[in-house]
């Protein structure tokens, strides 16, 4: 996640996305040796951080250092300084100025030349982005890596399973949704957490798993843990506490996510919640959102170069700080559409790591809760303005409950952001009263997003308002085309936010009494490795930056990033 809030306490935060904290790309640390300790590496380990540890290249540069100390004792008595120099100096003529003056301009004009004729030569190589390859000889541990991601694969997972995974519970007058064009969609997936006493550690549960690392993206205080994540009176609940977990931080809370288990292209997602606390304490961090399967929430390697893009255009757009420092500090879409062979799951076609958001919440000091439902895109607009022509809010307000208005927060160095603040009364929390959130969206550069509230439009954002910009020098972002998952959690920092120490509440949590999923019944999609966006080879081929958290960095995995050249386009 990403802090998206405008305000006096925010320090920079998030995505992937969710966004980092430093420009990822900028690690040159080269892993060529790695010492792991094979004896936690069996079935109990399994989806806990490793630690990888490296041993840096020494430089191969010598320092001259010694050879300047040899030679820096001289003995100056072998000199005369009293004795003037040999040569005597004259007073230059007027032809003497004349002569220099005319070489020192032909001198002048053969530079020039020379970095004309140095311009011609390198400049179509601007265009051609190469990396260096540093290979990490394999270890036993990696072939246990590799093993694992066999075995957890979604390779050839179906489009339409045989059997939708609805929760019978769900009730049978809520398996249909009005869609915005007036068409009935059906629904395809539900989760009503009615059987209370469920837990989420890795392998325990079809569709969801509980994360069990540190969310060092977002500067986050907590470190989540399985532990915190239950089914308890028919809710899902999501519990920040006051406890050290893991040295260093003083807190713990849970973190649910689909993750290459359960995806979707395209539908309407929705929640019902309750947010943490009385609805009145500032610092808690609550969200429930989607992000494109190739990145992984926390895992730094796979949304590094990933996270936020949304683009399948081969132009400027894809290099590293869009050409522009001032505006972006991306890495550059690594896998992008101007990578026609090599390492990509589909080349030719720009990949990313897309973010929508049903909700970020947050409370203003001394006021009401706000919840923030956007869309992360990249790359971006001249100064993230984006042609607001065609997006609009509804139910607009100033200040009031049901209110919403545009989000001031636009986007920074490391993620553009379409979005709007929906206010919520403070009832709204606690497990004591709940509310209906969601979004519709249409993938593609035709597309659409719509946030509801209760089922009725708050926010709508069509791909025209990202489109094309001259003086960004960028394309069409779609609407994301990626297989999406979810991801639920409690997060606590003040990247998004400042947080009132004195008033908060511990422990608090994060309620969700079901998720459901409804699609058009001609357009089911339901595959995180679906033919046309395949995710599930490339998981595989690359388990130290999926299944490794402490990997923050693709640089640090070992694996390449592939070759492209933005004037070539692929066939």
């Amino acid at each position: 996640m990403e802090p998206k809030i405008k305000s006096p306490e925010k320090s920079y935060g998030k995505i992937q996305g969710k966004s980092l904290e430093k420009n990822q790309s900028s690690s040159t640390t080269k892993i060529e040796n790695m010492n792991f300790d094979l004896s936690s590496a069996d079935a109990s380990s399994i989806g806990k951080p490793f630690t990888f540890k490296s041993t840096s290249i020494p430089s191969t540069k010598k320092s001259s250092l010694s050879s300047i100390e040899k030679h820096s004792e001289i003995d100056i008595t072998q000199f005369d300084i009293k004795k003037e120099p040999d040569f005597k100096w004259e007073k230059p003529t007027q032809e003497d100025f004349i002569l220099k003056r005319i070489n020192n301009n032909v001198y002048a004009l053969i530079a020039f030349v020379f970095i004309i004729i140095v311009a011609i030569l390198i400049f179509p190589f601007s265009t051609l982005v190469k990396k260096t390859k540093y290979p990490i000889p394999i270890d036993p541990f990696d072939l246990y890596l590799y093993e694992y991601a066999k075995n957890v694969s979604s390779l050839n997972q179906p489009l339409v399973p045989n059997q939708l995974p609805i929760d019978p519970d769900t009730p049978q007058n809520q398996r249909s949704f009005t869609a915005s064009d007036g068409t009935d969609w059906k629904l395809v997936f539900s989760d009503e957490f009615n059987q209370d006493g469920r837990t989420f550690e890795p392998g325990k549960d079809s569709v969801w798993e509980a994360q069990d690392f540190h969310y060092w993206a977002t500067k986050d205080f907590e470190y989540y843990s399985p532990k915190q994540a239950l089914t308890r009176n028919g809710n899902l609940e999501l519990i920040l506490d006051h406890f050290v977990t893991k040295e260093g931080l003083n807190y713990t809370s849970g973190m649910v996510n689909s993750w290459n288990k359960f995806c979707f292209q395209g539908g309407y997602l929705e929640v019902r919640a309750s947010l943490p606390g009385t609805g009145k304490e500032t610092g808690y961090w609550p969200a429930v959102w989607t992000l494109g399967n190739l990145g992984r929430a926390g895992f730094g390697a796979t949304t590094d170069g990933l996270w936020p893009y949304t683009y399948n255009t081969c132009d400027s757009g894809v290099l590293v700080n869009q050409t522009n420092k001032y505006l972006s500090r991306l890495p550059g879409q690594r896998l992008n559409a101007c990578v026609c062979s090599g390492d990509h799951p589909s080349p030719g076609i720009g990949r990313g790591a897309p973010e929508i958001d049903i909700f970020e919440g947050f409370v203003q000091w001394g006021g009401l809760p706000h919840l923030s439902m956007s869309a992360q895109v990249a790359p971006f607009d001249y100064q993230y303005q984006t042609n607001t022509k065609f997006s609009r809010v509804q139910s607009l307000g100033i200040g009031d409950i049901g209110s919403t208005s545009r989000n001031s927060y636009i986007g920074g160095f490391l993620q553009q952001s379409v979005s709007a603040v929906h206010i919520i009364d403070p009832a709204i929390s606690g497990g004591r009263k709940f509310q209906t959130y969601g979004f519709e969206y249409l993938p593609g550069p035709d597309g659409y997003i719509i946030w509801y509230v209760d089922r009725k439009e708050v926010f709508r954002v069509d791909a025209k308002t990202m489109g094309p910009n001259e003086l960004s020098k960028i394309g069409q972002r779609v609407i994301s085309e990626e297989p999406m998952y979810i991801i639920m959690n409690l997060g606590f920092s003040n990247s998004f936010g400042g947080i009132d120490f004195e008033k908060i509440i511990f422990p608090a949590s994060l309620y969700v009494d079901y998720i459901r999923l409804y699609q058009h019944p001609d357009r089911i999609q339901l595959s995180c490795d679906p033919s046309n966006r395949p995710t599930a080879q490339y998981i595989m081929d690359h388990p130290r930056a999926y299944y490794n958290p402490n990997i923050t960095s693709w640089n640090n995995t070992g694996y390449e990033v592939p070759e492209f050249d933005i004037t070539k386009k692929c066939k």
